[in-house]
């Protein structure tokens, strides 16, 4: 059974609801504010449960500052250059909101928005909303619904939108985890695996105008696991450079469309571990590198948590060679429906 409460009124008034989606000893609270996930407890190997995700304990902590928390993205999750978006020959100006590039669905994105919401069963989370003709200068009336469904040890994403015009659409989650548990300091010591032979290298402003990157021999490389910390810190490397840390979107190994695991993070600490599977292209690899903030249990600084954001490949509406990978144009009534699981288990 979902548990509903008030988790506070936004600054004119309005209620934001909390669902608490309860999957034997784990439990995940859901906001319809932004469709934050705003806390997601998994019982570690001594059974104590672990809050693995970053957050707030109040609206206000969502309203007043940066980052996108746990939080849904879109209309066009990550960045597009100058906020520059051609649908059949007419231009599209898109609000810039990050080093002159339109990031994350612009000033009044999806992470902003009361979703509508019901419940599709018992472990079943359904959020809905319109987005209108023209938000954020996007064309079309755009009808998306996102599922969270928290079972087994797996809580899935299910993304699901239609427009009645030809318009762009890039969903994704953008949950910061720390699995040693939120607050508890960096996440350099987490290990990960990432089955990516590729990443789109960027400009100084992290656009990426495609080009690809062999992650081979570079600081990128997590085709074996290793900390996240390993290379963090070499500033040698351009792309980790520019970024200040990983900030960077990897080209999944696994065929176009398919289903499949494409990460796994673990911590030695808790035991918790972490698998993504997705059947998107590409994950953005983020290690919280702006954080500075205070969260739900103390200060969250650089590197306190870390984000694997499935996606289309940020600017591949201006770019042909990342559009043949996954194009985020969809025509009028086309169904755009992708899946993303985010599964926890104790090594």
């Amino acid at each position: 059974m979902i548990q509903t409460s008030v988790f506070g009124k936004t600054i004119d008034g309005k209620d934001v609801m909390a669902f608490k989606l309860r999957d034997g000893a784990n439990e995940a609270v859901i906001l319809n504010r932004g469709g934050i996930i705003q806390s997601l407890k998994i019982a570690d190997k001594e059974g104590n449960p672990v809050d693995v995700v970053l957050g707030y304990n109040d609206v206000a902590g969502y309203e007043n500052n940066g980052g996108y928390l746990g939080a849904l993205i879109g209309r066009v999750g990550n960045r597009i250059e100058k906020g520059r978006l051609v649908i059949d020959g007419q231009e599209h100006s898109l609000y810039c909101n990050d080093r002159g590039n339109h990031l994350h669905g612009g000033k009044n994105g999806f992470d902003k928005k009361l979703w509508n919401y019901v419940f599709t069963d018992s472990n079943t989370l359904e959020l809905s909303l319109i987005s209108p003709d023209g938000d954020e200068n996007y064309p079309g009336n755009l009808n998306v619904q996102v599922r969270y469904t928290f079972l087994n040890g797996e809580l899935k994403i299910d993304y699901l939108a239609m427009s009645d015009k030809r318009t762009a659409i890039n969903l994704t989650n953008h949950a910061y985890f720390n699995l040693d548990g939120e607050g508890s300091g960096n996440v350099l010591d987490t290990l990960l695996w990432l089955d990516a032979d590729r990443i789109t290298p960027t400009d100084e402003t992290l656009i990426p105008h495609g080009e690809f990157r062999n992650v081979e021999g570079t600081p990128f490389d997590f085709t074996r696991p290793h900390r996240i910390g390993e290379c963090i810190g070499d500033t040698d490397d351009p792309d980790i450079r520019n970024q200040n840390g990983y900030d960077v979107c990897y080209v999944c190994n696994k065929p176009a469309g398919a289903y499949a695991k494409i990460a796994e993070a673990e911590s030695e600490r808790t035991g918790i571990a972490m698998e993504v599977y997705t059947d998107k292209p590409a994950v953005q690899l983020y290690t919280g590198n702006g954080l500075r903030q205070n969260g739900k249990s103390g200060y969250y600084n650089r590197y306190y948590g870390f984000c694997l954001e499935t996606q289309f490949i940020p600017n591949g509406v201006n770019c042909p060679a990342y559009a043949a990978l996954g194009d985020a144009i969809y025509d009028k009534n086309k169904i755009y429906h992708f899946t993303t699981v985010y599964k926890f288990f104790v090594k």
